[in-house]
């Protein structure tokens, strides 16, 4: 992402997961395949920050995301 453009239906959905204080499932383009769980706390142009399940901030650049979904 070069620019933040929050009028996007894909920012707006994440930034309702954020306001809704969701679980989401983010898949990283790794080797192994990582999943991480947890919850959004914020995104920007760079980044997005999860909130994992042992309550740790984790810094995820959005170059490394597959997709990042609702936990069902």
């Amino acid at each position: 992402m070069t620019e933040f453009e929050s009028g996007l239906p894909s920012i707006r959905q994440l930034q309702s997961f954020i306001q809704n204080k969701k679980e989401v499932e983010i898949k990283l383009l790794t080797q192994d395949q990582d999943i991480m769980v947890g919850k959004m706390l914020w995104q920007d142009q760079n980044c997005v920050c999860l909130q994992n399940q042992d309550q740790q901030s984790v810094l995820i650049w959005w170059q490394s995301i597959a997709y990042i979904k609702l936990k069902l």
